[in-house]
C-alpha cells in the first residue's frame, strides 16, 4: 500500500532542531531545568497548579493511580479491592495499572455515538460500592462532565481522567484533564503535540503533586521541597538526602530533550488545535450523514485526535472491506482503539465486572476503525472517504 493519508505526521521545525541543539549544548540529559520549565509553562497553560511530566502517556497513568494509593488523605485514596469504574473502551495502560494496584475494575459501556461514556450505564452502574471513576475522553472528545457531575453528586467517588488522547478539547471552557483530582496527557508522536515519548500529570491538589513528585524517580526524598506533604520536612543535609526512599516508586523521569521539545510544542499547540477542529468541521460538513457510516458526535470542543467510522447496521458491507477499500485509497486506518477492551485474553489477570451488556462496545469493535486528522488542512482525504 502506498500511504497517502497517514495516521500521523510531524509539526517539527527549526525550533524543536534549536531546542535539541540547545540542550545538547549544555551537556545535560536526564530530567533537569528544561522539564521543570515544560512543566510550569504547561500547568499555567491548562489552568491547574502543578504539572508532572513523565516518560510517557501510559506512566502518566500510573504515577496517577499509584499517587491514589499513596495519598495520606483517606478520602481519595483507593486501596486494593476497590471498585473503579471504566470505559470498556481505551487503551491497555488504561486498565493495567489500576490492576496493578489491586483495584476492581467495573466495566461499562460506551456510547455509540460519541465513544465516551454511555451514561445511563455509567449512572446504573455507580453505587455504594464505588470508590473510583476513570473517564477517558476518547479521539479527542470530551465526556459529558456536567452529567457525570450530577451522576456523582453526593458520593464519596474519587474521579481521574485518561486525557491522552484529547489534549486541547474543552467542555464549557475548562480544559479536559482538568476535570478529576489529577489527568493524563500523552505527548507521544502521534498526539497533539510530540516530546518523542512523554506524558504530564496535572493536578491542583499539592499533596499529591508531592507524592508523585517521589514516586516518579525511585520514591526518594531528592526531588520534594524542604517542606512537603510526603516526609514533613526534609533534613538541610543533601547527603543524607540524595539516598532517602520513602515511598515504592519507580524511574518514569523524562529526558531534559523531551523537556525543551515540550515548550516548543507548547507554543504551537494552539494552532495545532485549531488546524485540527478545522478539519473536523469539515468532517462534520462532508460526512455527518454518510450514508454508510457515522462519525463521532462531538461534545463540547474537541481537539479531533483521529476520525472514526462506524459502519451503519444497514451499511451492506462488511469492515474488512471498508479496510480494504481505505488500504486502495492510501489511508492507513487501526480499530478504535482498544476496541471493546473486555474481550481480550489478558482480562483473565484481572479482578472485573462487567455491568450489564456492552452492546455498543461489541457494535464498534466489529465494525468500527478510524483514520487520521492533522494539523494541516486535508480537503483530499475527506473528499475520498465520502466517495466510498
Amino acid at each position: 500500500m502506498s500511504v497517502k493519508f497517514s495516521l500521523a505526521t510531524s509539526s517539527w521545525d527549526q525550533a524543536e532542531q534549536d531546542a535539541l541543539q540547545r540542550v545538547i549544548a549544555s551537556d545535560m540529559f536526564s530530567m533537569g531545568p528544561e522539564v521543570k520549565t515544560f512543566e510550569e509553562q504547561f500547568a499555567r497553560q491548562f489552568g491547574t497548579r502543578f504539572a508532572v511530566m513523565v516518560n510517557s502517556g501510559s506512566s502518566a497513568n500510573l504515577l496517577m493511580t499509584a499517587a491514589l494509593r499513596y495519598t495520606s488523605n483517606e478520602a481519595m485514596r483507593l486501596n486494593p479491592g476497590d471498585e473503579i469504574i471504566v470505559p470498556a473502551v481505551s487503551w491497555s495502560t488504561t486498565y493495567y495499572p489500576l490492576h496493578q494496584y489491586g483495584l476492581r475494575m467495573k466495566f461499562v459501556d460506551i456510547d455509540r455515538e460519541t465513544l465516551n461514556y454511555d451514561l445511563t450505564a455509567l449512572e446504573e452502574a455507580v453505587t455504594d460500592r464505588t470508590r473510583g471513576l476513570m473517564v477517558v475522553n476518547l479521539l479527542g472528545n470530551p465526556n459529558d462532565f456536567d452529567a457525570i457531575a450530577r451522576i456523582l453528586d453526593g458520593r464519596d467517588v474519587v474521579m481521574i481522567e485518561d486525557n491522552c488522547e484529547s489534549m486541547g478539547a474543552t467542555l464549557g471552557g475548562k480544559e479536559c484533564g482538568t476535570f478529576g483530582v489529577m489527568g493524563s496527557y500523552s505527548a507521544f508522536f502521534s498526539h497533539h503535540i510530540s516530546t518523542m515519548e512523554g506524558g504530564i500529570v496535572v493536578t491542583d491538589d499539592e499533596e499529591l503533586y508531592h507524592v508523585m513528585l517521589s514516586l516518579r524517580a525511585h520514591g526518594w526524598t531528592r526531588n520534594l521541597p524542604k517542606v512537603n506533604h510526603v516526609t514533613g520536612e526534609k533534613s538541610d543535609d543533601p547527603f543524607e538526602e540524595s539516598f532517602r526512599f520513602v515511598l515504592p516508586g519507580y524511574n518514569l523521569r523524562p529526558l531534559e530533550m523531551s523537556g525543551a521539545l515540550g515548550q516548543a510544542q507548547l507554543e504551537k499547540l494552539p494552532a495545532l488545535v485549531e488546524g485540527r477542529r478545522a478539519n473536523g468541521a469539515m468532517v462534520q460538513q462532508r460526512l455527518g450523514n454518510h450514508p454508510k457510516f457515522t462519525i463521532q458526535r462531538e461534545i463540547g470542543h474537541s481537539s479531533w485526535f483521529g476520525f472514526s467510522l462506524v459502519l451503519r447496521e444497514d451499511a451492506g458491507v462488511e469492515r474488512r472491506a471498508l479496510v480494504e477499500w481505505l488500504q486502495a485509497e492510501g489511508f492507513e486506518c487501526r480499530p478504535i482503539v482498544g476496541g471493546n477492551f473486555a474481550k481480550n485474553e489478558v482480562m483473565r489477570f484481572f479482578d472485573y465486572e462487567i455491568h450489564g451488556e456492552l452492546r455498543n462496545a461489541d457494535y464498534i469493535d466489529a465494525h468500527g476503525l478510524f483514520v487520521g486528522n492533522h494539523h494541516y488542512p486535508i480537503p483530499e482525504a475527506i473528499d475520498a472517504l465520502a466517495s466510498f
